[in-house]
């Protein structure tokens, strides 16, 4: 059995200091990306048992004479019921690959895992905001204000490896992967056959930085990979992108087939773009602000 890896007290330290001093600027950033996209407060936008009206609906023949409003049927030639919004708490967990390759950007750009932690983040204060439950995906999910401090201390925590683990799954609840899916990613298929066989639904992320989704490069360039492991150096690397950008198409079908298969959806983002643009997308996918 391999022996644990023991730091010392001051490298400990320092670890700790240096992931909390990104947290107000992660909080604060993910505070005003959430308000760009639904500035107000607001329910889950459900009929249930809850006390807050939500609408009036036609009544159809499963409703009981104490469901009909009278004061609103009156005024017209129908019957109408008085629908209230449910108050029952959802779960969302979000998943963050860990992947030596998250940490790539290029020209001064936020890194992959960067835009990953603030998408997640402003994503997760929305779904509180609803009265959700939200949590990294093997967590215990909570609602109210201060799990948002908490996701955002976990967000900066090290991340899981390369795949998301099935046995993390809660039975009903919703997931959102966000990973750039460029490594060897058989280990998809079984995680949404198991979701699916729970009742979980979510979404896939691919997240790539502009040099990954569009490969700019001309002439010579040393290609090397961010774990150290491999090296490649072209003397002509434009003579590449036309092959890389196929295989990249390849990767992006694949993940789209893959997820629509098992009730999944399938989302794209590259960090030159906006991240309201995306997080809106990831919003009104989830049934936020309907």
């Amino acid at each position: 059995m391999r022996q644990p890896i023991v730091q010392d007290a001051p490298q400990l330290r320092a670890e700790a200091e240096a992931a909390s001093g990104h947290l107000p600027a992660l909080i604060l950033a993910a505070e005003r990306l959430a308000a760009m996209v639904a500035p107000g407060a607001h329910g889950l936008r459900r009929a249930g048992p809850g006390e807050d009206f939500w609408q009036y609906r036609p009544a159809s023949s499963g409703d009981g004479l104490r469901a009909i409003d009278w004061r609103r049927s009156a005024r017209s030639d129908a019957e109408f019921v008085r629908d209230r919004e449910a108050q029952t708490a959802q779960s969302a967990a979000i998943w963050i690959s860990g992947g030596q390759g998250m940490r790539y950007a290029g020209d001064g750009r936020d890194s992959k895992l960067q835009r990953a932690r603030l998408i997640a983040l402003a994503l997760s204060m929305l779904l509180l905001r609803g009265g959700e439950k939200v949590a990294l995906l093997g967590q215990p999910a909570r609602a109210g204000r201060l799990q948002a401090d908490r996701m955002a201390e976990a967000l900066l925590a090290d991340a899981p490896g390369d795949a998301a683990q099935a046995s993390a799954l809660r039975p009903q609840g919703r997931v959102i992967l966000i990973s750039d899916f460029l490594t060897d990613p058989d280990w998809l298929p079984g995680f949404l056959d198991h979701a699916a066989g729970m009742g979980v639904r979510g979404i896939a992320v691919q997240i790539l930085d502009p040099d990954e989704a569009h490969f700019p490069f001309d002439g010579a360039v040393d290609f090397r990979d961010m774990a150290g492991g491999q090296r490649h150096l072209s003397r002509d690397a434009g003579s590449l992108r036309e092959a890389y950008l196929a295989r990249l198409n390849e990767r992006r079908e694949w993940l789209a087939d893959q997820t629509a298969r098992r009730g999944w959806q399938s989302d794209c983002h590259v960090t030159d773009e906006d991240p309201a643009t995306r997080l809106a997308a990831l919003w009104s996918a989830l049934g936020g602000g309907r």
